[in-house]
């Protein structure tokens, strides 16, 4: 598999980038989580401010109450009324409650304040010479007594809420009232309150406060609620466009750090179906008890994606840094990038085998232009040193065919010689064993003819009757004769041939088949020949005859007298010598290949009980002695083919 190319020019540039690439982007991380905390910490405190201004004004709003009721203890009307009849005083209090805007206002006379309703702890405190206004919760009964409308306007109908508190409660019918009391010098008590239930007033008013910017509280962004225990009685968070969500209920998290544990809760928080940023503050009544809470918050989800688009607006902006750096980089170092990268093509090229590549003149006398003229010097070296060793290895390979050609001329010739002598020492071991034999047959083979001879000389007439025995002894001893002949001839045939005479080998290979005629006929052997006149060669015409005789016999006897034989004479050069060479070819089944090797040697036949094997070992010694070469091969298209070379004259 190929591998990418990785050059010079991006490994530099990967370097130089490295910190824009991985550093750049964990100071971002690093950047952007530290900017985060800090920016949700200051959402945090501003909610804090929020809340305290919430928490202001709901104490400004009982200063205020507390002051109102102050005011009118000390006035002259107030004074004067409490002489007035019960009308005259019913017709006071409802127009002094409508110009203050309290929800209820009555006076407790002083042989009243043992009644429970003096038992409230701001009764109390007034009883004791203090005014006194705190946040008190009414159940249905007390606010009956003050009024039916009251009732009606604290009754709110609750709506399940995610993440609340489970409750079987369906309605909210207490009240959170603003419970303010002031002592009066003639004696009683002087009490009035404002019932905060739905009280749109009071909560759109500390929205207006908290919220005057467009950044939390446009929108309706900014919200404030005024919780009775955890229910939203008054509130301007919606649940739809115009439906506020009152009777809806605080998150069971929200209500336990805040109702249960007394904290004021600043963090993110679900406030009915949406994440907002939070503040509440518990509400502790006149008794000590926690019995609300007062919430201001606003979306968070705007903020949140001010930080997304920061943080996307820095990754653009670190994409585009990137993008400009790269091609500038790239284009104010490319004079070093561009001689880096020719030497590395140069040594490629090289590698492929051109070692005419050349880095050439770059331009530059820096390091780099060194380096780049001194490889230039190195290749020539390298050049000339290879074009050296590719001569010095051409000539090694030359003497090396040249040596290589020798040893295996020689080494041919000496299996020849080594072929010749272990067969000079078959054929002069077997002459000797043939010479001894010829001797101790030959003694009394001419006893027995003498014999003969001594027979028919004292007998004379009388051998008549046994000259046919006599005749077949002689005829058995010439034959007997004629053997030892052959003994001797194969044993010393120097001393009986004469290779002195030029012959045609063409009528002494048809006077051949002339004798051989009784083994071919009664066969079925097809004879095809191709005898033409060619020059003459030098070899005794008997021991051509016996070598085309043995030749022939055996074919026959190959072809166990049925098949095709061909004869033919063709011109042949070997060893840039003419000569004549003789072709006899059988269709038998050829000479078995483990045994072709040994075809010549002394008694090797494959006619067991049958020949002596000497036939080819004769022939061979006789035409190897005219100077010739006989050779034996299986041809392709089957059968045996045995090639008698001899040389022109």
């Amino acid at each position: 598999m190929k591998q990418p190319k990785r050059t010079v020019r991006l490994r530099l540039l990967v370097l130089a980038l490295a910190p824009f690439i991985v550093l750049m982007p964990l100071l971002l991380l690093l950047g952007m989580t530290r900017w985060t905390s800090d920016y949700d910490k200051v959402l945090i405190a501003n909610v804090e401010s929020d809340l305290r201004i919430a928490e202001q004004y709901l104490a400004r709003l009982l200063d205020e109450t507390g002051g109102d009721l102050d005011g009118l203890v000390k006035s002259v009307e107030f004074s004067e009324i409490l002489s007035a009849n019960a009308t005259e005083k019913r017709a006071f209090f409802a127009a002094k409650r409508e110009t203050l805007g309290l929800d209820f206002l009555y006076y407790i006379p002083a042989h009243m304040t043992l009644e429970p309703a003096a038992r409230w702890p701001v009764i109390a405190r007034a009883l004791d010479g203090v005014s006194e206004a705190q946040i008190d919760v009414f159940g249905t009964e007390k606010l009956a007594s003050l009024s039916s409308e009251l009732q009606d306007q604290a009754r709110i109908e609750l709506i399940e809420t995610e993440a609340a508190v489970p409750t079987s409660r369906k309605e909210e019918d207490r009240g959170m009232v603003v419970h303010a009391a002031s002592p009066v010098h003639q004696g009683g008590v002087l009490v009035g309150g404002i019932l905060l239930n739905r009280n749109l007033q009071f909560i759109d008013t500390i929205n207006a406060l908290v919220y005057l910017n467009a950044i939390t509280g446009g929108d309706r962004q900014g919200t404030a609620t005024l919780f009775l225990d955890d229910v939203r009685v008054s509130t301007n968070v919606r649940l739809f466009e115009d439906v506020r969500a009152l009777g809806t209920r605080v998150s069971a998290v929200v209500r336990g750090a805040v109702l249960g544990e007394g904290q004021t809760w600043l963090a993110r928080a679900f406030v009915v179906n949406d994440w907002y940023i939070s503040g509440y503050l518990p509400l502790i009544d006149s008794f000590g008890g926690r019995v609300g809470m007062l919430y201001v918050g606003y979306l968070e989800a705007p903020f949140a994606a001010a930080k997304n688009a920061a943080f996307v607006w820095m990754m653009v902006a670190f994409l585009a840094v990137l993008a400009i750096s790269a091609p500038v980089f790239l284009g104010l170092a490319k004079g070093i990038f561009a001689p880096l990268e020719r030497m590395i093509e140069t040594m490629q090229s090289v590698g492929r085998g051109n070692l005419a590549a050349r880095n050439g003149d770059t331009g530059r006398r820096d390091e780099i232009g060194q380096v780049a003229t001194h490889l230039d010097d190195l290749l020539d070296q390298v050049q000339d040193r290879d074009a050296r060793l590719r001569a010095w290895a051409d000539e090694l390979n030359d003497r090396v065919d040249r040596r290589t050609q020798e040893l295996r001329e020689a080494n041919e010739k000496l299996e020849d010689t080594f072929r010749q002598l272990v067969m000079s020492e078959k054929l002069a071991s077997i002459g000797e064993i043939t010479a001894g034999v010829a001797h101790e047959i030959n003694n009394p083979v001419a006893v027995i003819q003498g014999n003969v001879d001594v027979m028919r000389e004292t007998l004379g007439e009388n051998t008549t009757p046994v000259e046919t025995e006599l005749t077949l002894i002689d005829q058995q001893v010439g034959r007997i004769q004629a053997i030892v002949g052959k003994l001797l001839r194969f044993a010393r045939t120097s001393e009986f041939s004469d290779t002195d005479e030029s012959v045609a080998l063409a009528p002494i290979v048809s006077d051949c088949l002339l004798l051989v005629d009784h083994v071919l006929s009664p066969g079925q052997i097809d004879l095809r020949t191709d005898l033409p006149d060619l020059p003459y060669v030098r070899i005794d015409p008997v021991e051509m005859q016996q070598v085309v005789i043995n030749l022939l016999v055996n074919a026959a006897q190959a072809m166990d007298g049925e098949g095709v034989l061909d004869l033919k004479l063709e011109e042949e050069k070997r060893d840039n010598r003419d000569g004549v060479t003789l072709v006899v070819r059988d269709s038998g089944p050829g000479i078995p290949a483990d045994r072709l090797a040994s075809v010549f040697d002394p008694f090797f036949t494959t006619k067991l009980g049958e020949g002596t094997g000497l036939g080819l070992s004769i022939s061979q010694t006789l035409i190897q002695r005219a100077g010739g070469l006989i050779t034996a091969r299986n041809p392709e298209e089957g059968g045996a083919e045995f090639r008698v070379w001899l040389p022109s004259e």
